[in-house]
């Protein structure tokens, strides 16, 4: 009697648990239940649209094209004629096992690419004979396509995503679609949309018998947001263009806005290299390409001495600090000595000996021996060169220099302002304004990026401030709403100090090193530079072609462009970056190239430095003697 009673109560204690144990999964968990993982359950995705992608004035840049993945359900297949199913995807068996792994890897009961993106006569093909394979079915997809082969490197490309990142995301699956560089992957959220799922019923013969639930789970596909740049595709590939056969980088900039016009990398890539089953082969080209490296954003990555168009920071510190005014003048002989042993001098080629050189002059005539007295004045104000340069540092960086700008895309480099600690972990406090006075023209240890010095020309048009860049300007037609993009960037610079070096900055275009590349109608501020390019080769310092250098804003009056380029390699920034800014103005501006200046368009259209490239991939020392 005593035995049956121990069995009733446990028999009791047993059906509690299992009823409470439904309760908790049918009651409590079941809003949060996810039927994926029931393998009575076959989930479908249904793929939204991809946001399209236009530039500021409504040219579409990014659009959709349709393509076909087999995809495997690995728990779901049963045996089946390996070779016949091989023939019909044109893969071999070993293919076949990697692959079938892969997806077991992954998750057994949960879908994942098999092959991915077929052409449309093998789907047509392979869709009549799919049925004879459990576990196997077709997914629709939607892959990019590029209208205009231009900005590559801003736009981005879409990627798979693979087993670590669809383990540990909720919303992707290995195999799909993602954003991976340049608007793509910086707005990746926007641009995808949301994926529609339907789950269907099994029965225990694997055959679909109906909804789950009668449709409880299912969702419809939500298409991704349109976004339109800021950038004019016209005048980017215009960019492109002129700097075909040079490597360097080209960024424009709206002053009254932070908008980004136009960002060229040279060399670059046809966006459509990177779409579809072409894609892995030629980003393995690519990506792997050390030398040219046409995926390698130089005008967001590219850190270079910014060479000459600093001197204009040197000018507007000077004023603040008091150091300089627009009367004060120095003498030139040829360059400025600033120690007293033969190789303590810099050379300068104003042109201007033993003569008087006020500021006007000096920056339209990029004389360094008036920059290094300033900057020397500068950093040596107060009897201490430590908190000199400090101070120094502080006005430099407040143009948004050695720092990343916080604009919208994925790549960037701070480059470097150096300050005070830098030099005295150097030297051991033991130094003046003499030890680093590459920095007075922008050279030494400065290192800036094409965007930098385009925001940086931008805050000298605006008289001190500037706006943070970036590249989108509306989401599905509505303008953006973000604060950081329409609150000034106020520098330590004050407005007045400003105008003297705009209007030697004019003088430039007028009677300076930029006199030869004037447009007819068109006031341009700029300023040329030629930055000296070192390598170390075998232990020893070796100097190599100049880079070739140039900022600019126009018109002078309410600027609507600022540009910064970079050619490397390009010499004197009069002869290259001088005449590519002026045309980009021009066709900005006006829409057009003159007659008059169509002899400087197709000058620098034909001019190609690649003997000078490939050179220098070979022996840079016999390019720096002059032996080849």
């Amino acid at each position: 009697m005593q035995r049956s009673f121990l069995l009733y109560i446990l028999i009791s204690i047993v059906g509690i648990i299992f009823i409470g144990r439904l309760f908790q999964l049918q009651v409590i968990r079941g809003a949060n239940y996810n039927p994926i993982r029931n393998a009575s359950v076959k989930v479908v995705y249904d793929y939204p649209e991809r946001g399209y992608i236009y530039d500021r004035k409504e040219k579409l840049l990014v659009a959709n094209e349709l393509s076909y993945d087999v995809m495997i359900q690995p728990n779901q297949v049963t045996p089946l004629d390996t070779l016949e199913f091989c023939n019909l995807l044109k893969i071999d068996k070993s293919d076949f096992l990697k692959r079938f792994q892969r997806a077991e890897r992954y998750a057994s009961y949960l879908p994942s690419v098999f092959l991915k993106q077929l052409a449309k006569s093998d789907f047509a093909f392979l869709q009549e004979k799919l049925h004879k394979y459990k576990g196997f079915y077709i997914q629709k997809r939607i892959i990019r396509q590029y209208p205009i082969k231009a900005a590559a490197n801003v736009l981005g490309y879409i990627g798979e995503v693979n087993e670590a990142l669809a383990k540990k995301s909720d919303y992707y699956q290995q195999g799909e679609l993602l954003g991976k560089d340049g608007v793509e992957r910086q707005y990746e959220d926007l641009l995808r949309g949301e994926k529609g799922k339907k789950y269907l019923q099994r029965n225990n013969l694997n055959k679909i018998t109906g909804s789950y639930l009668e449709g409880k789970y299912d969702t419809l596909p939500v298409n991704g947001k349109d976004l339109t740049l800021t950038l004019d595709i016209d005048l980017q590939l215009y960019g492109q263009q002129l700097m075909s056969g040079k490597r360097g980088g080209i960024v424009a900039i709206e002053p009254s806005s932070g908008e980004i016009l136009a960002l060229v990398t040279s060399p670059t890539y046809d966006p459509n290299m990177l779409v579809g089953r072409k894609r892995s082969k030629n980003s393995v080209i690519l990506f792997n390409d050390t030398i040219s490296k046409p995926s390698y954003d130089r005008g967001l990555l590219a850190a270079y001495p910014p060479g000459s168009p600093f001197k204009m920071m040197n000018a507007l510190i000077g004023l603040q600090e008091n150091v300089i005014n627009e009367q004060t003048h120095f003498y030139c002989y040829n360059g400025f000595k600033y120690g007293r042993s033969k190789d303590a001098f810099m050379g300068c080629h104003c042109g201007i000996y033993a003569k008087p050189i006020k500021l006007k002059t000096a920056i339209a005539k990029s004389c360094n021996s008036y920059f290094s007295n300033t900057y020397k004045r500068i950093v040596e104000k107060n009897n201490n060169p430590s908190k000199g340069l400090d101070n120094w540092n502080k006005h430099v960086t407040s143009f948004g220099l050695g720092d990343y700008l916080g604009y919208d895309l994925p790549a960037g480099s701070p480059g470097l302002i150096p300050d005070g600690k830098y030099y005295d972990n150097i030297y051991k406090y033991s130094w003046s304004a003499s030890t680093n006075i590459s920095n007075a023209i922008g050279q030494g240890e400065i290192l800036t990026t094409p965007i930098q010095l385009a925001n940086f020309t931008a805050a000298i048009a605006n008289k001190g401030h500037f706006y943070t860049p970036h590249i989108l300007k509306k989401v599905s037609q509505k303008p953006i709403d973000n604060e950081n993009y329409v609150t000034p960037k106020k520098t330590t610079i004050q407005p007045k100090y400003f105008e003297p070096v705009i209007q030697a900055m004019h003088e430039v275009f007028k009677t300076g090193t930029g006199r030869w590349s004037q447009v007819k109608g068109i006031d341009i501020c700029g300023k040329t530079g030629t930055a000296e390019n070192f390598a170390i080769i075998d232990g020893q310092k070796i100097q190599l072609p100049d880079h070739s250098i140039l900022v600019a804003f126009a018109p002078k009056e309410n600027p609507k462009i600022a540009l910064a380029i970079f050619v490397e390699n390009g010499g004197y920034g009069s002869t290259i970056a001088a005449p590519i800014t002026s045309l980009l103005i021009e066709k900005y501006l006006n829409g057009e190239i003159s007659a008059k200046n169509k002899y400087r368009e197709q000058n620098m259209l034909n001019l190609s430095l690649n003997d000078i490239y490939d050179k220098l991939n070979q022996k840079p020392e016999e390019i720096a003697s002059g032996t080849k």
